[in-house]
């Protein structure tokens, strides 16, 4: 496999010494049996190698099966470590693509690494899989407190996920309850999120009810889409399957056989919390998704009816309370960069 143009017949530059201290320079080798799982390791040109290499200040070079990492000790460390979480994400068929390497170099901090790509438990290795499957993807949990989130949505019965945008909050909401419906485990999904206006009255839009609010409910349609095939998932809204509205629409119901999932639950009031708490029926499930930093109802955060519910609720039983930080942020990189410097600022 040749390496990349750019790189070619470029001197290998190491970096001046921390004035302080000695910086230990190391060298690891390493072997990969399955040939076949190397072109997809590597990526078109090594892009992966490279994302690897400027992430972590290592230089990695590839001949045939063997790759040999070079530079400070713990950045070795650490490169090894994420090439073989690498190479074991392809092992299993999952897919590798650059928000997936990010998430493992962002994980080699984690102390858990290994049991988080294996999707396993913490010293349990024969233990189940943690992993959401789909009819179009499997998926495996990119963060610790991603792991602890998808072991919460198969166990607790009403789960608050709390954090930032880009922590896969609502994806993997939307991904459990796919999967739910596909064993039989539910009857029905319901996805709703409040409409709030930001700016500009949803009575000027054009349209009836359904075509001013779906912009609102967006982001949710586009998490179905990723785990259902688009027809099966308009076939499912069609028959009252799945069903997309909201908030305002669940007054007066009992949902029950269901996985209920409120979105953007920080801009609720404290009485549309308690109303769509109290639907709660048999055999039903519900997370309750939000940032408590991106309140956007008048009045503020003292008015926003997820912080109200957390603070009654969290530690009963039957409850599970999950918080994302922006380390958990499984966008582009970038994104965590942008919540820590709003989070920095307090506003």
């Amino acid at each position: 496999m040749g390496r990349r143009p750019s790189r070619a017949g470029e001197p290998r530059l190491s970096p001046p010494p921390h004035p302080q201290r000695e910086v230990r320079r190391a060298r690891a080798e390493m072997n990969f049996e399955n040939q076949s799982l190397l072109v997809p390791l590597f990526g078109q040109f090594d892009a992966n190698l490279v994302q690897v290499e400027n992430r972590l200040s290592v230089f990695i070079s590839a001949r045939g099966d063997k790759v040999m990492i070079e530079g400070p000790e713990d950045s070795v460390a650490r490169a090894r470590d994420v090439l073989q979480a690498m190479y074991d994400k392809l092992a299993l068929g999952q897919d590798l693509d650059e928000g997936a390497i990010e998430a493992i170099i962002a994980m080699t901090n984690e102390p858990t690494l290994d049991g988080i790509i294996k999707g396993r438990r913490a010293g349990e290795d024969d233990g189940p899989p943690i992993m959401i499957r789909t009819r179009r993807k499997t998926i495996v949990p990119r963060s610790a407190v991603q792991a602890h989130y998808m072991r919460s949505l198969s166990r607790d019965d009403i789960i608050f996920a709390l954090g930032p945008a880009g922590t896969g909050k609502t994806y993997l909401a939307v991904a459990q309850a796919v999967a739910q419906l596909i064993s039989g485990s539910v009857q029905r999904l319901i996805l709703s999120r409040p409409a709030v206006e930001a700016g500009e009255k949803i009575g000027f839009l054009p349209g009836d009810m359904k075509e001013k609010v779906d912009p609102f409910l967006r982001p949710l349609y586009d998490a179905l889409y990723d785990c259902m095939p688009p027809e099966q998932v308009e076939r499912h809204i069609a028959s009252g399957v799945i069903e997309i509205a909201p908030i305002a629409f669940m007054r007066g119901r009992t949902l029950a056989d269901a996985f209920v999932i409120l979105d953007e639950a920080q801009n609720t009031t404290r009485e549309q919390m308690k109303m769509f708490l109290t639907r709660f029926g048999q055999n039903a499930r519900m997370v309750i998704a939000g940032d408590p930093r991106q309140v956007d109802i008048p009045g503020g955060d003292r008015m926003s009816g997820l912080a109200d519910a957390v603070e009654k609720l969290e530690g009963i039983e039957g409850f599970g309370t999950i918080r994302f930080t922006s380390a958990d942020v499984v966008r582009h990189p970038i994104v965590g960069r942008i919540v820590d410097a709003y989070e920095g600022t307090g506003e």
